[in-house]
């Protein structure tokens, strides 16, 4: 029997040992960091370290920097503060997160989708149109795709929102700890990070926030997070993202040569019929997203399973189904929508890994080529 083999850190990373053992650390200390005693001087220390650790990630500054419960909480208050804001409508990006269109969509604002090409890359000049004729707008465009690892052109589109009056929110979950960011370069207003797909735990996240923006307050109490999060912090969480954010800083480097491993999962993958989704745009180095006509998803997930190789079709959902792939049907290629998987890796990945996948895939594969042809 093969050790199992993970390739599904887009839905949620392996955590890192330095997040683990900071997470213990946090765990077996005590302390509310807003007591002024010792044990909570001493929390609040390890939050405010973390948070400079997570700022940096992204080449921001601590205080730009507000804690919340992941990535789906931290579009949601910015989405919701460019509301409060005054903007007259939203723009989302045809591939976003259903944390990014469900939020737009409950905001009671008209929401205009602005479509990609077939590389999966959003279009700027119909952006630029959408924005002389409508009112202000919240614009909220990905850095990087969780299904098929695109890249957006995230800095172009700021400078046209900008030019507008409008307001940039960028969802960076992917992006962050696999590719470098520069918050400042990019120029948005709101960027968002989630721990866990960078090797930390799950259920934090941090919501980068420019100064000439301001937050809304939506958990309202004690006032915790300079007043724009209430609640008590999750220490030991936070910790953990910040062990996790000064880790895969660190790791960028070793992280880029799996571009090299992918291409060449995708080129066995291509040969044997299959085609990749987004190959002609920029993509993060860890991510493959293919199709195979005639074999669904959700049969190429399980097949590789079995064989102990751990792999996703599009996105998590909390419903654990596989459904056709909204990523790709706004690509303009519905006929490969159920027929897409994804592969992804991450911070303990090796090159066996992604060797092994192809294997088993086309072993896969071949097994279910047979079965057609012998109903035919």
């Amino acid at each position: 029997m093969n050790e199992s083999i993970y390739l599904d850190y887009n839905a949620s990373a392996r955590v890192r040992p330095e997040a683990a053992g900071a997470v213990a650390a946090a765990l077996a200390a005590v302390g509310n960091p807003s007591s002024v005693h010792a044990a909570g001087r001493a929390a609040r220390a390890a939050v405010e370290t973390a948070r400079a650790d997570i700022a940096a990630l992204v080449g921001a500054v601590a205080g730009d920097v507000t804690l919340v419960g992941g990535g789906t909480e931290g579009n949601a208050l910015g989405i919701a503060s460019a509301v409060a804001d005054g903007v007259g409508q939203i723009v989302v990006g045809a591939t976003e997160h259903e944390a990014v269109v469900e939020t737009a969509a409950a905001s009671g604002l008209p929401v205009e989708v602005w479509p990609v090409n077939g590389a999966g890359l959003a279009d700027l000049d119909w952006l630029a149109r959408c924005l002389a004729q409508g009112p202000r707008a919240l614009v909220c465009l990905m850095l990087a795709n969780n299904e098929t690892g695109v890249i957006q052109p995230v800095a172009q589109a700021s400078a046209l929102v900008r030019e507008a009056g409008g307001w940039m929110h960028v969802d960076a979950v992917q992006a962050a700890g696999k590719i470098p960011v520069d918050f400042a370069a990019l120029d948005a207003d709101t960027l968002v990070m989630a721990a866990h797909k960078l090797g930390g735990p799950q259920g934090v996240g941090a919501l980068v926030a420019h100064g000439r923006v301001t937050l809304t307050r939506q958990v309202h109490g004690g006032g915790q997070e300079r007043g724009r999060r209430s609640g008590t912090e999750n220490v030991p969480g936070i910790a953990g993202f910040g062990a996790a954010a000064l880790a895969a800083l660190a790791d960028l480097p070793s992280l880029a040569i799996q571009a090299a491993w992918r291409d060449a999962l995708a080129v066995r993958i291509e040969d044997a019929g299959g085609e990749v989704l987004g190959k002609a745009a920029p993509r993060l180095p860890q991510t493959l997203c293919f199709a195979m006509p005639g074999f669904a998803s959700d049969l190429q997930v399980m097949n590789l399973d079995l064989a102990g190789v751990m792999i996703s079709a599009g996105a998590a959902c909390s419903s654990g189904k596989v459904k056709p792939s909204r990523i790709v049907e706004a690509m303009g290629r519905p006929d490969l929508a159920t027929v897409s998987v994804r592969v992804s890796g991450g911070w303990a990945s090796t090159e066996q890994d992604w060797k092994r996948c192809g294997d088993v895939w086309l072993e896969a594969h071949e097994r279910h080529a047979a079965r057609r042809r012998r109903v035919a």
